[in-house]
């Protein structure tokens, strides 16, 4: 069964930056895409960026530019470079398999833009 942990949450600024983790377990790794997702307060979860084995990204137009996913396919990780934050991205943020995450889901990072 897949297990997923995200971490480097935090509270921010806005324009700074934060760099999420996310290490997973109990699957083939190289064999999923894997995604990025966001839940902000009463709102749906959206995905905002994803990232194949080979390193082929997509990205949500609210952060493209901004945000850079990356993968390590030896550790198991995907990584999220979030840059010049805005008080809208905001959200508990998830990873997870994309474009069909798994039912499973870790217990998210909060991330917090705010002055």
């Amino acid at each position: 069964q897949v297990q997923l942990v995200e971490s480097g949450g935090g509270l921010v600024q806005p324009g700074g930056s934060l760099r999420l983790s996310c290490v997973a377990s109990g699957i083939i790794f190289r064999f999923y895409i894997m995604g990025w997702y966001r839940q902000a307060p009463g709102k749906q979860r959206e995905l905002v960026a994803s990232s194949s084995f080979g390193g082929s990204t997509i990205y949500a137009e609210s952060v493209e530019g901004r945000f850079t996913i990356s993968r390590d396919n030896g550790k198991n990780m995907v990584y999220l470079q979030m840059n010049s934050l805005k008080p809208e991205d905001t959200a508990v943020y998830y990873c997870n398999k994309s474009p069909t995450p798994w039912n499973n889901w870790g217990q998210g990072t909060q991330v917090t833009v705010s002055s």
